[in-house]
Parts: C-alpha cells; structure tokens; sequence
C-alpha cells in the first residue's frame, strides 16, 4: 500500500506515544517525537519506508500550525511587542549566529561548518513553541505574545538565510541574490495585503453561501496552503505564507469557524511533523557522540536561552516575562533541517555534520516542552533566592484609596466577581500574579497590583490596610492562608470572605477567623438542585426557600457562615414574609367571593398585598374585594398559611415536608 502503510503505522504508534506521554503527565509531542525514532530507518526495518514523504507531509503541518496562527493572530494582541520583535530579533539573531560559530569551533568545526550551524542556531522552532503554548494554556499571554513576535520575524529571516549562506565565498553574488529575493518578497507581500484582504474574503463568503460543510472546509485548506505554495515560489517560506493567508481570513467574519473547522485538520499533520523529526534521530550516531552532542546542546541551550532572556530585559521587560522568553526560545528551530540539507547539498557540510546539527537540533526540541514547563517552577525559585522586585501598580490613583474591596486572583471566580461588583459601582483592586489574568483584567480597565498577594508590599500597594472589605478566590490553602495572615496584619478589622476547595479548609480558615467561606462544589449541587426544581415547575418562593435552607444548614454544620444570605432572627422574619404569587384558578373556592366573606386572615393566615387582573395592579385590596377566575394573587406569610390559600386559589400545594 506504500504511503498509506505509512501514514497508518504512524498514527498507530503516535497513538501509543502519545497516550503513554499523557499517562505519565508529559506532553504529546515528547511522545510523538519517541513514536517516530521507534518507526524510523534508524531503528526498526519494519517501520516507515516513503520517509521523504512523510516529510513533505509535514511541512504541510507546519504551514497548517501556522495558517490556524494566523487565524487567532491579531495585529492589535502583538502591537505592545513590536520593538522586541523588530529591533530585538536582529540582535538576538546576531548574537545566537556569534554563539553557534563559537560553539562550533569549540567542538572541532571548520570556520564555515561553524556559521552554518550558527545560523541554524539563531532559529527557534514555531511548531514546537506554539503546541507548547497551547498545551500549557499560555497563548495569549504577554510572554507568548513576546515570543511568537519574535518567531515571526526569524521566520522573514530564513529566506535571506538560505541565500547568504551558501554564497560565503561569492559575497558579492550573494547580495545580488539577496537584493532580487528581497524585492520579490515585498512584492508578494504588498500583493497579498491589496489583493488578499479583498480576494479571499470574497471567495469564502461566496463558498459560504453554498451551504456546504464539506466544500468550506477544503476551501480553507485551499486557501491556505495555496497561498503558502505562492509564497514559496516567491522566495519565501511555505510556512509563511500560510501564517499572512490566516491573518487574511482572520480578520473577517469567517474566522472562528474556520479555525473550527482547521484545528483537527491542523493537529493530524503537526502529528506527522513531530514523528518526522523522530525519524530522523539515529540513536546509534547519538550514542557514538554522546560528547560532542551534549557540548552542542548543553552550550545551544544555556547561551541562547541568556540571550533570549537578555533581550527581553533589555527591551523592559520584567518578571516572569525573560524567564518565560529564554526557557521557551533556547531550541534550534524546524528550519534548521531546511538549512542543513542546503548546507549539505552546497558542499559547505559534509555528511557527519550534518548528522551532528540535525541530532543537536532533534535533541533541544526534546527538552523544551519539559524545562519550559518548568517555569514557573524556577521563577519562583529565583524569586526566593534574590530580593523581591517591587509591585507593579495599573489604574491606581496617586492618592490613598480607601474604602474599597480587594479582590485577590483574577480567574474565572475573580472575574465574575470583577463584573457583578463593577455594575454596582463599587471601588475595586484587583491582585493578580498571572500575565495572562493581568492582561484580561488591564483591558476592563480595572486597577491591578501585580505581584505575590502573601508578600506585604504586594499588599500595601493594594491599600489593604484602608480596604472594607478582601475577597480571596484562589483555591489554594496555603497561598490563601499566608494572604489573609498577611492582610490581618495590616488591618485587623478587614472582614475576609474566602473561597476553599474541600471541608478540611473551611476548618484552616476558620483557626484564622473567617467564618464566610464559598466551597463551589457545595454551591454547584444547590444550584444544580434549584435548577431542577424549576424544571419540576415548583413555586419560585419555595425554590428559593429551600435553596436558602440548604446552604443554611450545611453551612451551619460547619459551623460556618452562609455567604449568599443572611441568617439569624431576620431571616426567621424574612421568611415569614416570604411574597409569593398565586393564579385564582376557574374551580377555585375563592372565585367570585370578596375577602370579607372569605375570612382569609383567619381562614388561611396568608395577606393579600397586591392583584394583578387583566394586565393592571391593584395594590393592597380591601375586604370588599372580590376574587375572579384568572387573578393573579400576592400573598405573604408562613409555609402554613400560603399552602392554605393555594388549596383555596385550586392550586397544588408544595410537600410540607419539603417547606417545614
């Protein structure tokens, strides 16, 4: 069957990598790229035959990772990192180009070898940051944002790569090359921005109205790797090209159903991507130069990384963000296989280097997914070990706030938090730690402290010791304990309402003296049990009734105060006076009687404060009253006295067991 024994061996052993990767908690493309040294030429002589075309379908992969970029990319996300990525690329790629060849040369390489494997090192992998970023959940953030500018620009750069390097000793043709490429690039590229944003949202729109699934699909993969095919041609890179036809078909009212429609397209052939970069480890080469390719991958991996981390500083940026740039960055990226194949094909590289370079390359792309997920890990490490940098302070003003409600985490909790209390007009600080949380609170335009809520500088800059009022929505026990340890401190008499994941905490918070605590798993089966009590069409004011008695007694049980309502004598009263509205049906006892000849004080115990009779209201009705078919009645009192008057208004009457 050729090929198609091929693609099924690779997606029965991606499977198995995969899933073995998912059960040990690593990341999927760990063990795609595993999968496919098993099926390589290298290993097994059962495995993958039509490997160069196993190749080619992974470039498609690429140029679809990219093209799905290009999709959710939005010009507006990269505009604060534009500086880093324009002006900071060219240096960090100088300086990665100088380390590579140091490197290089320190490994036994002749000078020209040197600046190849140099310039394969000023590249970073696209295909393996973007999945990283996805898998982890940091797309989005500032840190991505820095790097995915940066790998944008690398990504320009390879074209002018592939065209010097290979004319080292003819540096005059090579510019003359250059210059010709250089002009076809920009041509193409004011070609796509008049031409595309016109051309292609015209073709999808009018494929759209077809009314076919099937055909908008392929039309996006048409669109896509056709534009990719052009951009190749025109002397850029295939990749590339599908990254600006996304951006194209991003901005209009297509996009999020094309990237719906893209995404399982997009993940099968970044599969193949990954077990193609496995099929091209030989583990015998990497045993038999264990030491060269550690050199290589150990001095790759910490000079770039510092470069990476270097750069960001150097353009102001702070916090986790270096750290997160230089921990993602430090791999030789995909292009450095295209790069390296060139080399070899110009004779600049003979067939050892190339295997060198190309197991160096495979090797640092092996490693990211596992020390970049560290990094938060050594963020806070590196946090402990130096002094605190000082909070970061967005839309507070100069003057002390007091008065106000401190909300500590931005997350879903905080959010809705953010927004209920925000309608009301209340002043609010935010303290969020996380970039990305930071980012979706600055654009509400909320007043954020950035920083550790358990450090008190974190809290003074928040005003704590003024605040009325602290709500702590972050799940976990010993950050949450550690902040309100912190915020007593401060203000004694600061009321605390705290959020717990499990009945253990409620008991930590309480040695604290809060007494106010959410436990969302608690508040999700009463809703969930309101919810169907609504489905069962039960009286709203008895739904309601037994929510509250519910949250009520369970909170009591521990000995904990209820958060959505209040308790003590005054609910007892609220209850008594509980409003509920009843329908007269046409059989009822009370159609066509006044109030007065019903007795119903006496009769039933409930009041009638208001009527509602063909669309007007007649407020609190006298004893002359006469009842009609059709009335919607009022009432308030005990559980005793409105199950009386619904019996009488010929309505169903709640269990008394269920409102006792």
């Amino acid at each position: 069957m050729g090929i198609a024994t091929d693609i099924i061996t690779i997606v029965l052993v991606a499977l198995l990598g995969g899933g073995i990767a998912h059960l040990l908690k690593q990341p999927l493309i760990l063990g795609y790229i595993l999968a496919g040294v098993l099926v390589g030429p290298h290993v097994s002589t059962m495995g993958v035959v039509q490997i160069h075309d196993i190749e080619l379908l992974a470039e498609i992969g690429v140029a679809l990772l990219m093209f799905a970029l290009g999709l959710e990319f939005s010009f507006k996300e990269l505009k604060p990192v534009r500086k880093v990525a324009l002006l900071g690329t060219p240096l960090q790629m100088a300086a990665c180009i100088a380390l590579g060849y140091g490197i290089g040369r320190l490994a036994g390489l002749d000078w020209i070898a040197s600046l190849w494997f140099g310039g394969m090192v000023s590249l970073s992998s696209t295909m393996v940051i973007l999945k990283t970023l996805t898998n982890q959940g940091w797309m989005g953030t500032l840190s991505s944002r820095v790097m995915i500018g940066m790998l944008i620009v690398q990504d320009l750069a390879v074209a002018p790569l592939m065209i010097i390097l290979p004319q080292l000793q003819q540096p005059d043709m090579g510019m003359k090359i250059l210059g010709a490429a250089a002009i076809k690039g920009f041509l193409f590229l004011g070609g796509m921005v008049l031409l595309g944003t016109r051309l292609i949202p015209w073709l999808m729109r009018h494929i759209a109205h077809l009314n076919s699934r099937e055909l908008f699909t392929l039309s996006l993969l048409a669109v896509g790797l056709g534009v990719g095919y052009a951009t190749h041609h025109a002397g850029l890179s295939f990749a590339l090209g599908a990254f600006m036809a996304g951006i194209v078909l991003g901005g209009s009212h297509f996009g999020h159903q094309a990237l719906s429609d893209i995404t399982p397209v997009r993940d099968l052939f970044a599969m193949l991507f990954f077990v193609s970069v496995g099929m091209m480890l030989d583990p015998r080469f990497l045993i038999e130069n264990a030491g060269v390719v550690s050199l290589l991958v150990v001095g790759v991996s910490l000079g770039k990384g510092y470069i990476f981390h270097a750069i960001a500083r150097l353009f102001g940026y702070r916090r986790v963000v270096p750290w997160a740039v230089g921990l993602g960055l430090f791999q030789i990226g995909e292009f450095a296989f295209v790069l390296a194949r060139t080399g070899q094909a110009s004779g600049s590289i003979d067939q050892r280097t190339y295997s060198l370079f190309l197991t160096t390359t495979i090797m640092t792309m092996l490693i990211t997914p596992l020390i970049s997920g560290h990094t938060a890990l050594i963020y806070a490490w590196r946090k402990k070990r130096h002094d605190p940098e000082p909070p970061v302070v967005y839309n507070l003003p100069a003057t002390t706030v007091s008065g106000h409600v401190v909300v500590v985490g931005g997350g879903r909790v905080g959010r809705q938090l953010m927004e209920m209390l925000g309608k009301l007009g209340l002043s609010l600080v935010v303290v969020e730690s996380n970039q990305r949380r930071l980012d979706e609170a600055l654009a509400k335009g909320y007043p954020v402290v950035f920083g550790d809520a358990t450090r008190e500088t974190v809290l003074e800059a928040a005003h704590v010791a003024n605040a009325r009022l602290m709500l702590v929505t972050i799940p976990d026990l010993v950050t949450s304990c550690a902040t309100i340890a912190r915020a007593r401190e401060a203000n004694p008499e600061l009321r605390v309402i705290g959020r717990v994941s499990s009945l253990e905490h409620i008991e930590e918070l309480r040695l604290l003296e809060v007494r106010e605590v959410v436990w969302p798993y608690l508040e999700a089966g009463v809703e969930m049990a309101r919810l169907a009590m609504n489905a069962l069409n039960l009286p709203a004011m008895a739904i309601e009734r037994l929510s509250h008695q519910a949250r009520r007694s369970l909170y009591s049980a521990l000995d904990t105060l209820p958060p959505p309502d209040a308790t003590g004598p005054q609910c007892k009263m609220e209850e008594r006076f509980d409003l509920e509205w009843v329908p007269v049906a046409h059989d009822a006892a009370i159609a066509g009687r006044t109030i007065l000849e019903l007795d119903l004080r006496r009769t039933s115990g409930a009041t009638v404060v208001g009527v509602i009779r063909q669309g007007g209201l007649i407020v609190n009705p006298d004893a002359e009253f006469r009842f009609a078919a059709g009335d919607l009645a009022a009432i308030i009192g005990d559980d005793e006295a409105r199950n009386g008057f619904n019996r009488l208004a010929g309505q169903e009457t709640s269990d008394p067991d269920l409102t006792s």
